[in-house]
């Protein structure tokens, strides 16, 4: 089915601007692709190729192991061919399922309500992919002091599974921007840092027996409780100690258990348990050494324990997905030259975290900042103002012709 593209109604004498025809165009393109993180992204993947290659964009894709989703790097080369500097516009193309929600409309058929694009990933963050998609393709028709990066990954919301082979691959071509915008939903407020998110999980293998012979046996549901009071206390402990930073709402390090599985039935001592946890650490706290502690834990403690009632128990730990956390130089020409843009001066942290750690890390100036209001991300009738998208693509233009 082809999809409806959507076309910007004219703005009333004194309200707020509305984005161009191009923007809304492939704002409703791209939220037409189900890139639910469970899905392959290579349908969108080749229709933005399309769309940039006849501009002059070179284009490297880089694939996951199932070869079924895949990173774009997308290089405007300036006038004099040089690949490197210039701004670089980071997104994610996946989005969270819409399984259980009641939507109005047809989550992935863009529809125009009240000065609001609804959609799936309308806010986080097709609404941004598209604004910078139609920004480039116009930049693509003038003169390039410096060329212009799209950079757009696979399962963000998976715990930013695919940016790290993306910065990767741009710091291997030598690809390294002057600046870049993530355009993670701000109300296009400029973010200065994020805390870390990193995900844990313990397998604990214990021993099963009658629960009538509990005493011979390793209950591995339990050994789990013993590390979830670990947890709780390690995050007690930041509660209470810090260290602090009162520009986030929650200002210190946080850290929770969010899933549990185990054992088979009441009468019969659990063989097997596994748990999810996370932490939230601020910028300046390592998570490398909340790691090491962890592990340390478990080693020196968790399985000695096990181990101890009888040679079967054992633990595992892995971390599936970890985004770092994320500080900007305040002092660095890119971030004074977008808060001058945006006129925004006022420094503001939040809790989630965002592909921005990640370029930060490879040396790449990097603020935070996109259209929609993060509080409607992943909802039902997921929405973005036609106010938003037209503010995001002035400033998208303007912070390119000013680096």
């Amino acid at each position: 089915m082809t999809p409806e593209i959507l076309t910007s109604p004219a703005a009333p004498a004194g309200h707020a601007a509305v984005p161009s025809d191009a923007v809304m165009e492939t704002v409703s393109r791209v939220i037409s692709f189900d890139t639910t993180s469970r899905n392959s992204n290579l349908a969108l993947v080749e229709a933005i190729q399309d769309l940039l290659v006849p501009k002059g964009f070179r284009v490297t894709l880089t694939h996951d192991d199932t070869g079924q989703k895949a990173n774009m790097l997308a290089t405007l080369p300036a006038d004099d061919g040089r690949l490197t500097g210039g701004l670089c516009f980071s997104g994610h193309l996946d989005t969270v399922p819409v399984d259980g929600q009641n939507w109005v409309s047809d989550p992935f058929s863009a529809s125009l309500r009240d000065g609001m694009l609804y959609g799936r990933g309308a806010c986080d963050m097709k609404g941004f992919v598209g604004t910078a998609l139609a920004v480039a393709i116009n930049r693509a028709g003038r003169p390039q002091r410096k060329p212009l990066h799209l950079a757009l990954s696979y399962d963000e919301e998976l715990g930013c599974a695919g940016a790290p082979s993306l910065v990767a691959d741009m710091i291997e071509r030598g690809i390294v921007p002057d600046g870049c915008i993530v355009g993670e939903p701000t109300m296009m407020e400029i973010i200065a840092a994020h805390k870390g998110a990193n995900v844990g999980r313990v397998h604990l293998e214990g021993l099963a027996r009658h629960s009538s012979r509990a005493p011979d046996g390793i209950n591995a549901i339990e050994h789990a409780a013993a590390f979830i009071l670990f947890l709780r206390n390690m995050a007690a402990d930041f509660e209470r100690n810090g260290p602090f930073d009162d520009h986030f709402d929650v200002p210190f390090t946080t850290m929770q258990t969010g899933l549990i599985q185990g054992g088979n039935a009441v009468n019969t001592v659990p063989a097997a348990c596994t748990l999810d946890f996370e932490f939230r650490n601020l910028p300046g706290v390592s998570a490398d050494e909340l790691r090491r502690t962890i592990a340390d834990y478990i080693e020196t403690e968790l399985r000695p324990a096990m181990k101890t009632e009888a040679a079967a128990g054992d633990a595992r730990l892995e971390w599936p997905a970890a985004a770092p956390a994320f500080e900007t130089d305040e002092t660095s020409r890119f971030t004074r030259l977008a808060r001058a843009i945006a006129g925004d001066k006022a420094i503001r942290k939040v809790a989630y975290g965002t592909e921005a750690g990640l370029f930060a890390e490879a040396g790449i100036p990097t603020l935070v900042c996109g259209p929609g209001n993060i509080a409607v991300a992943h909802t039902a009738d997921e929405h973005v103002s036609l106010e938003q998208l037209a503010r995001c693509e002035q400033f998208l233009h303007a912070l390119a012709d000013a680096l």
